[in-house]
């Protein structure tokens, strides 16, 4: 259990900048993506580790020739970017590969240096260092826009594929880099978030390929229906603010599930929402907010996220007690930061129907091919992980609405990707199901591969940390527990903030280094 005073916190009045932040206006999530770390200075020398001999930038970029289809190599390649460093290694050294998943890798060069987990594995075991942009996202795009036809290949299998052609075939930039092919040298996984998935269903799937792997924060168990993101924010935030969040989110509900067309229009109007006509356009609007608890870290708490909750709980510089300021209180305030500060920054002039509303499967908002991580990251929840937020069952507390359905963003895939799915790929806990029983899920059981987790990730309960996972970890398959965020553990800052993310660390490169001995060239 975390200490009470994590759970419970006197506000403070944030800086009015806070108002200029951008709010995620992703119907789905904001994209599980491992968190930033600060690039390495370009007018820095980087020196090899032990000699002080000079070599390539972190900063320089590779180009690898990608298969587009594995199961079509006749189809040909596209130019997959990597990024790459010999800065720690030695011959017989292992290669620690990383990819930062649905997003442009170009900002993630840090995941070559020692001030993430993936150099903090590196240099002790003496191995290179590699980040490579995943297929679809950034400039790793097989085709030149993201129509139906153009992401028929972007699939979890051709992503595996990917890493592990990748591995057989690379010629690194480095002395001896031709000669690292997988039984040449040891090769080990690194990933947070969806790539902490993707390193599982890799190790799963191609335990001949990789020797061992470090899933952070790994999603993998897919989850249609996924209203647990809520579960660790609820748990965690501050117990005022989720005890009047609960209270006003029950007033909504209960307001529309009347039926009264004039007391939901005049509820809505409250937080200046009443121009949006469908109720569950107006639940997905007001659950915005919550998007913004996965940038917390240990060393920076989310300041979107208590920009909101500052609104609501600190009244004439006065903290809410733990129990809130109450029902009234709550609405009033929360009506307020959506009028006077949030609709603003979210929506601009537009009017909240044309900002919020997703009903309308005309609107030129929808099927924009051209290419976007976000459409990108969207195309894979649609086709395969779900993910779908929703508000809790009824029964238990919830701090989303439960207007807020699955069928919300199941008609927003078939907006966006016309024609795409048909039969039981409609279907988010069909497509869900397809992918645990091909992966393992909760259920994995591959060697060498370490699951670290943080209590206060939203994304803990599609991990191998959620309630009720069946899950059994032991010496060959750790599972390492903290009190971070989303893949906190990845970032050697944030190991000198909690001594429990920094056990986690020491402990994850005691097993490499275990494991590491044990593995011998077979060719």
């Amino acid at each position: 259990m975390l200490p009470a005073s994590l759970l419970f916190s006197c506000f403070f009045l944030l800086a009015s900048s806070v108002t200029a932040l951008s709010p995620s206006l992703d119907p789905y999530q904001t994209r599980p993506h491992i968190p930033y770390v600060d690039e390495p200075d370009e007018s820095i020398s980087v020196l090899k580790f032990g000699s002080n001999k000079q070599i390539s930038s972190h900063h320089e970029t590779y180009y690898f020739e990608q298969l587009i289809d594995h199961r079509k190599p006749s189809l040909g390649t596209f130019k997959q970017r990597y990024w790459h460093s010999y800065e720690f290694y030695e011959p017989g050294g292992p290669i620690v590969l990383c990819t930062p998943g649905e997003v442009n890798a170009a900002g993630f060069t840090g995941y070559l240096t020692n001030s993430t987990i993936v150099g903090m594995i590196a240099q002790p075991l003496k191995g290179a260092t590699i980040v490579l942009e995943h297929r679809f996202f950034g400039e790793s795009n097989p085709y030149s826009d993201l129509s139906v036809q153009s992401l028929q290949v972007h699939t979890i299998e051709q992503a595996i594929e990917d890493l592990a052609y990748f591995a057989k075939n690379v010629k690194l930039p480095m002395p001896g880099g031709d000669n690292v092919a997988p039984g040449k040298a040891a090769w080990i996984l690194v990933g947070g978030s969806y790539p902490g998935a993707l390193v599982s269903y890799a190790m799963h799937s191609k335990p001949d390929v990789f020797w061992a792997a470090y899933s952070s924060s790994g999603v993998v168990q897919s989850i249609g229906h996924f209203w647990g993101y809520f579960e660790p924010i609820r748990e965690h935030m501050p117990k005022n603010c989720s005890a009047d969040v609960e209270t006003v989110i029950n007033y909504v509900d209960a307001v529309i599930d009347t039926g009264n067309k004039t007391a939901i229009k005049a509820m809505k109007d409250i937080f200046g929402l009443g121009d949006i006509q469908y109720d569950d356009d107006f639940a997905s609007a007001m659950k915005i907010v919550m998007n913004y608890w996965q940038d917390g870290l240990i060393g920076k708490r989310s300041e979107g996220f208590y920009w909101f909750c500052d609104s609501l709980e600190v009244d004439n510089g006065k903290a809410a007690p733990e129990s809130g300021w109450g029902f009234d209180h709550a609405l009033k305030a929360w009506g307020k930061f959506w009028k006077d500060q949030f609709y603003k920054s979210a929506c601009g002039t537009r009017d909240a129907e044309a900002c919020f509303g997703n009903h309308n499967a005309n609107s030129t908002k929808w099927n924009q091919t051209a290419l976007s991580d976000g459409r990108s990251w969207k195309w894979m929840t649609c086709n395969e992980f779900g993910f779908f937020p929703t508000g809790a069952p009824a029964g238990r507390p919830t701090i989303v609405s439960r207007h807020l359905t699955p069928e919300f963003s199941e008609r927003s895939c078939d907006y966006d990707f016309p024609g795409a799915f048909n039969g039981h790929k409609r279907f988010s806990l069909l497509n869900a199901l397809d992918v645990n029983v091909k992966y393992g899920g909760w259920n994995v059981t591959t060697e060498r591969l370490i699951f670290v987790n943080g209590q206060r990730d939203p994304w803990r309960e599609a991990t191998v940390a959620a309630n009720g996972a069946l899950f059994s970890p032991n010496e060959m398959q750790p599972h390492l527990i903290t009190d971070g965020f989303h893949c906190s553990d990845m970032m050697r800052s944030e190991g000198l903030l909690s001594p429990h993310v920094k056990a986690a660390q020491d402990a994850a490169v005691g097993y490499m280094t275990k494991w590491f001995k044990d593995w011998h060239p077979t060719s």
